[in-house]
């Protein structure tokens, strides 16, 4: 028995993840818009909607896929002559695994844990800036909006966008989810590829840091940061 239009059907499957999880950027990016321009809070609250409808058809497509295989790969070890309704038994499967589940397993999905942690990041960011410029209108009394903001930008080029590496201000900032220290995407994967092939773990190359083992799956990008440096670039 020939599997091979079965197993080219599953590979498009596969490939439909990929859209899934550019469409969850796309929300998040949307989402961290919203919050910056200061948009209603209902307008972020269904983005959140978007995001959950996107675990769901992530958490559905995946366990299709993996019912699938696993109804393959037992018909290929069986080497049956009569082959199985092999749809009616992924489909037992898919709804074996799908009553397993909770509705709360969404929110463990791992781009819509990302979704809410720059979604807090950003809130946060906008309420010092707010405060920032609560403080210096104050302290400035009827100075022009122009120096305002000028100090603003003064106030922002004092924090530390500069890449522990580097040396120069980053462009894609990624941040160690274990140290939460930052660091420029492509130098910090670029060690970690170097180490890896002389065997050797990556110290975090903060200064002072004494994380010993730095890994790209603790390395997530920091939006917000990017958000900040990107604006500063503009004034």
């Amino acid at each position: 028995v020939s599997f091979n239009a079965i197993d080219s059907a599953l590979s498009s499957l596969k490939n439909c993840q990929s859209y899934i999880n550019s469409g969850m950027d796309v929300a998040t990016q949307v989402a961290l818009d919203l919050v910056e321009s200061l948009n209603d809070e209902e307008d972020v609250n269904n983005m959140e909607k978007v995001m959950l409808e996107y675990a769901t058809m992530d958490r559905e497509l995946n366990h299709y896929i993996k019912a699938f295989e696993e109804t393959i790969n037992q018909a290929k070890q069986e080497k049956t002559e009569n082959l199985p309704d092999l749809e009616n038994l992924a489909h037992e499967k898919f709804l074996e695994m799908e009553s397993m589940i909770s509705d709360s397993d969404l929110e463990r999905n791992e781009k819509y844990m990302y979704f809410k942690d720059q979604l807090k990041e950003m809130k946060k960011q906008c309420k010092n800036n707010f405060f920032s410029l609560f403080s210096i209108k104050s302290d400035h009394g009827n100075n022009t909006i122009e120096q305002i903001d000028e100090d603003i930008a003064v106030t922002r080029s004092q924090m530390n966008f500069i890449c522990p590496i580097t040396q120069v201000t980053m462009k894609t900032p990624v941040r160690n989810k274990v140290c939460g220290h930052v660091y420029e995407e492509d130098a910090i994967l670029e060690m970690i590829q170097t180490q890896k092939q002389k065997k050797k773990k990556v110290r975090c190359p903060k200064m002072g840091c004494s994380h010993v083992d730095v890994k790209g799956s603790d390395l997530v990008r920091d939006e917000i940061l990017k958000r900040v440096i990107d604006s500063q670039k503009k004034q």
